[in-house]
């Protein structure tokens, strides 16, 4: 028997071995935060009450209100809205081949907090309720804007580098527009507009766990179903091209998805920032490939991972007083785009 074809076996082997492991470790977080994230807070709830909960036994009315209408739906917000920030983090890097892309950096969610904030002030200030599909259209709208505005500069400027200090320069506008638009709200209005624009899970009820559920999987699943061309453009686009994919369409869906993506999370919980960039370089650290098939499922849990710790740090760090979870996400999420910059850097001078 070929000793090097034994050889390649084992190490097609090893590498099943870690992208398994990978996933389980993986799953076992978000169950174990997940758990973290019902149980713990201002007033504790005993692990058994969520356990009889759940096996259909009986708990006090005090628990099953935690837990049904404040707790669980929050938690399944940051697992949903976590993995499609993660995900457009990592179509973003993959559009413009730069691990530090993300709609955070390239001021795609300050656009679209921008253009939700004037829909709030408009509407609300008329007494017109503004439904979860009209938000995500607005937080679409903006995030489209400032995209558009990326792609532009993307044209003018070779240097990728110009290209996120001029995305980084979009956000600051967007964000300033945006402060001054909100001076013009109601002061009624003013508490709610402030807390959703640095950042929060918090407010989430089962209406939006539903729509936000039916946009990021259609979306997700839209994403999956573009692994194969993914993969022939990280290669290049006259590799792709060459692979007979429509090369123009392809970065066509790669916007629309990964604006779409960023929309859903800034209508229901504002910006958050550094998701998008940190948690595909810790998965592929994680799972050492590149490979979509697999970085597609992976990003979008190790996001709801991400976004269920910060978030039970942001609850439980200054209880009762709740730290914004864009704060949290930067504290453990910058250290992470710093190593990647750094080491960019090193492979560029070596």
């Amino acid at each position: 028997m070929n000793p090097q074809v034994i050889t390649s076996e084992e190490m097609r082997s090893k590498k099943r071995a870690r992208w398994i492991m990978s996933f389980v470790i993986l799953a076992v977080l978000t169950v174990v935060f997940l758990v973290l994230n019902i149980c713990k807070g201002s007033v504790d709830v005993p692990l058994s009450d969520v356990a009889a909960l759940f096996t259909g036994g009986e708990v006090s009315q005090m628990s099953f209100d935690i837990i049904m209408n404040m707790r669980f739906p929050r938690a399944l917000a940051a697992i949903i809205l976590g993995g499609a920030l993660s995900l457009a983090g990592y179509l973003l890097q993959t559009f413009f081949h730069n691990p530090i892309a993300g709609p955070f950096v390239l001021g795609i969610s300050s656009g679209a907090k921008l253009v939700v904030s004037i829909v709030l002030v408009l509407f609300l200030g008329m007494g017109v309720h503004v439904g979860s599909f009209a938000m995500i259209a607005a937080a679409f709208a903006g995030a489209m804007i400032a995209m558009g505005f990326v792609l532009l500069m993307s044209k003018r400027v070779n240097n990728m580098a110009m290209l996120i200090v001029s995305g980084v320069m979009i956000g600051y506008i967007c964000s300033a527009i945006t402060d001054f638009i909100v001076t013009f709200a109601s002061d009624s209005d003013i508490v709610n507009l402030h807390n959703w624009a640095l950042g929060s899970f918090s407010g989430t009820n089962w209406d939006n766990v539903w729509v936000m559920l039916v946009v990021v999987l259609a979306s997700t699943i839209a994403v999956f179903l573009l692994s194969k061309p993914i993969s022939a453009y990280q290669l290049g686009e006259n590799y792709a091209a060459n692979m007979g994919v429509n090369v123009k369409r392809f970065r066509a869906l790669l916007v629309l998805l990964s604006s779409l993506l960023s929309a859903t999370v800034t209508a229901f919980a504002g910006p958050i920032s550094f998701v998008g960039i940190a948690v595909p370089q810790l998965v592929k650290n994680l799972f050492k490939t590149a490979r979509p098939i697999l970085m597609i499922p992976a990003c979008f849990v190790g996001g709801g991972v991400f976004c269920l710790f910060c978030d039970f740090i942001a609850r439980i760090a200054f209880a009762p007083t709740e730290l914004s979870i864009s704060t949290v996400t930067a504290i453990f999420g910058a250290p992470v785009v710093i190593a990647v910059m750094l080491r960019r850097r090193k492979n560029q001078m070596d």
